[in-house]
């Protein structure tokens, strides 16, 4: 039976043998995390049985917030083409959705544990994070990961090669605090973000703290454009006299929560809207539908192309982090646990020599400066006489040196453990302390086992690719130079299964 490194190593060859025929640049970027593992694994960052690639997901990803009766799943319905979550006035569904393309016609919903287990979907393991927010969760238990998460299969032919998400509500409820932090992990991970409010409710001020996170909490975000917000049910203000003051009134909020610029679309269902019996309104209210439901599936449909340039940004952000964040770390550890064991060591030298001055002053065998020979010889005669005294004291020496080791290496734990709560750096940098403070690692060495010159010249490496791929991608989703196309190869049937698999 396979362990579980190599279970981890045969799904990067799967994925690899995906993208070599969807993109190479891709590819070209699980071999350079494949690099960067290679080094946490000589640090002991790492684990055999992980890998940073694991840690997003590889297919592309778009999220769908709002408030609740915002539309959202009525919008999913639509844009699948078929009735596959519940619609309503009310919550019909307080946790994420996680649909994915299926070539089963019948649609299946599966339990939250089949996204926590599989590294292929952007919740992988979330049940770890769910324990430390929920308090009536206990660590290493995933069975309440079925209130927040789910799994829904579709077969619709707009689902191939990509991931939708359809969350629950921002409104106050008793999982707030967990469902926000899942809102966040699933906004870092997401290529295209759909931010949904709710046309019919007149007065967007009284929605403050949801307008805030979504829209305050995201604006200064260096991805702020894969951001769309989108005020849906549109068609209930078709009966207002003027419902060009409906829109106003949520660009104020929206200015007032700090989105002052970018594209503000306003939408409502076509199979679910309220009937407009003034033709030319009507008419007014469809065209201007269509177009921004034409322009919001065309970010859809190409959301492709942000998910190479974010899975590049990942790769270049992890690579930095595990440089500039783990292994900095972890060498400042080292350099306390270094320091405070050569201090204690040197400091007990001192008190063990002061003190053996003094008794030998008190004993007389010291006459001003010079030492008398008497004592010496007779210190040197019982000295061998006492079969093993040399080997006792360095038996005692030796012990005392280890266990000065191991408390100064404990004496460092709280600092770190603070550290890498407060900054979250990649891997396990704990773990890696640990490591690098067993019994046979020198004590005067400063550096981390496994990190050199090699390591930081692979993470280097790694950086100046991410830059070349970023080029390649440049050239090939834009022509800034004006020169004629060349013919792309059309992506086949098979691969196009393969990239929803």
């Amino acid at each position: 039976m396979p362990s579980t490194a190599d279970a981890v190593q045969q799904r990067l060859k799967e994925l690899e043998s995906h993208l070599e025929q969807e993109n190479p640049v891709l590819l070209s970027a699980v071999q350079s995390f494949r690099a960067i593992d290679e080094v946490a694994y000589a640090t002991g960052i790492l684990q055999a049985n992980q890998t940073f690639s694991s840690q997003i997901p590889w297919w592309p990803l778009i999220s769908v917030l709002g408030t609740f009766s915002a539309g959202k799943s009525t919008f999913i319905n639509h844009y699948l083409g078929e009735k596959l979550q519940r619609t309503g006035n009310q919550a019909v569904d307080d946790r994420f959705t996680v649909v994915v393309y299926s070539a089963d016609p019948i649609s299946h919903s599966l339990p939250g544990v089949s996204l926590d287990s599989d590294p292929r979907f952007p919740f992988y393991q979330m049940s770890r994070d769910i324990a430390h927010v929920d308090d009536t969760q206990d660590d290493g238990d995933s069975s309440r990961i079925d209130t927040y998460l789910q799994l829904k299969t579709c077969h619709s032919d707009r689902l191939r090669g990509k991931i939708l998400i359809d969350s629950p509500g921002f409104d106050a409820d008793a999982q707030r605090t967990t469902i926000l932090r899942l809102t966040d992990h699933m906004i870092d991970l997401s290529d295209l973000v759909l931010v949904m409010f709710d046309a019919r409710h007149p007065e967007p001020g009284a929605m403050r703290d949801t307008l805030r996170h979504l829209v305050r909490d995201t604006i200064n975000r260096p991805d702020s454009g894969k951001f769309l917000y989108i005020l849906n049910q549109m068609d209930s203000a078709a009966g207002e006299d003027n419902p060009e003051d409906v829109v106003a009134a949520w660009l104020r909020a929206l200015g007032e929560a700090g989105l002052t610029a970018g594209r503000f679309y306003t939408i409502y269902s076509p199979d679910a809207a309220t009937s407009i019996p003034d033709e030319h309104r009507r008419a007014r209210f469809e065209k201007k539908r269509d177009e921004d439901l034409a322009e919001i599936y065309l970010r859809m449909e190409r959301v492709e192309i942000e998910r190479a340039y974010r899975i590049v940004a990942a790769l270049r952000k992890t690579a930095t982090d595990f440089s500039e964040g783990s292994m900095a770390l972890l060498q400042q550890a080292k350099r306390r646990w270094r320091r405070r064991t050569l201090i204690t060591e040197t400091i007990l030298v001192v008190l063990l020599g002061s003190a053996f001055m003094a008794w030998s002053l008190q004993a007389g065998h010291w006459h001003g400066l010079v030492y008398d020979p008497q004592w010496l010889d007779l210190f040197t005669t019982v000295s061998w006489g006492l079969w093993g005294l040399e080997g006792v004291l360095a038996v005692l020496l030796i012990g005392g040196h280890f266990t000065i080791r191991r408390l100064a290496a404990l004496s460092v734990m709280p600092w770190l453990r603070k550290q890498v709560d407060k900054h979250n750096p990649p891997g396990d940098v704990i773990g890696a302390f640990q490591r690098n403070t067993r019994f046979w690692r020198s004590v005067l060495s400063g550096t981390p086992s496994g990190w050199g010159r090699k390591s930081r010249n692979t993470l280097d490496e790694v950086l100046q690719n991410c830059e070349n791929y970023i080029q390649t991608l440049n050239e090939r989703f834009t022509n800034p130079r004006g020169l004629p196309d060349k013919p792309r190869r059309a992506q086949s049937a098979t691969e196009t299964d393969s990239a929803s698999a």
